[in-house]
């Protein structure tokens, strides 16, 4: 196993960890226990790039542990009602799209990509920038909800956008498919 699947794995496992910092209130720790978790997605894509450790596994743990802890994260915030229920069912509900999309994908016959587009990069890099103003706010006692709003809204459009994207890119492979049989 290189060293940035490790690094991706402990991202994982520090997951359920914040989550129960969060859901005990201590928001203080959750944000910086977020930024490690952040620097260390950052690292370990320093590490694969500088030192040719890209791996097949890699590839694909990367961005299942970014979702897994944006979503918690999201979900968690919804619950608590730092965050509006709708950002949370519409970030939630594009990534189970996907998620579903990869997993019938090859029971079709079709290889459905697991690569990022951009406008969902740009997605993951608001719900990033929307969960660290959101668990800031909460840590250091500030108020920014309408920095919070905002930010909602832009993690809305681009949310659509980018699950739009996905959709058009399957829908496109599933006429390929319909055309060959």
């Amino acid at each position: 196993m290189t060293l940035p699947n490790i690094i991706t794995l402990a991202r994982l496992f520090l997951v359920p960890v914040i989550v129960y910092f969060l859901v005990i209130g201590n928001y203080d720790l959750s944000f910086y226990l977020f930024v490690i978790a952040g620097i260390s997605d950052a690292v370990d894509g320093f590490i694969a790039k500088t030192f040719n450790s890209v791996s097949a596994l890699g590839e694909i743990l990367d961005p299942i542990a970014d979702k897994v802890l944006l979503v918690a994260l999201f979900v968690t915030l919804g619950i608590q009602a730092h965050l509006p229920a709708w950002i949370v069912i519409l970030v939630a509900s594009r990534d189970v799209m996907i998620a579903g999309a990869v997993v019938i994908s090859p029971l079709l016959g079709v290889e459905a990509s697991t690569r990022p587009l951009f406008l969902s990069k740009i997605n993951t890099t608001l719900q990033i920038i929307l969960t660290s103003v959101v668990l800031g706010t909460l840590a250091f006692e500030l108020d920014m909800m309408g920095t919070v709003t905002v930010l909602s809204i832009l993690v809305a459009v681009f949310t659509i956008l980018s699950g739009g994207q996905y959709l058009m890119r399957w829908l496109g492979l599933a006429a390929d498919l319909e055309e060959e049989t």
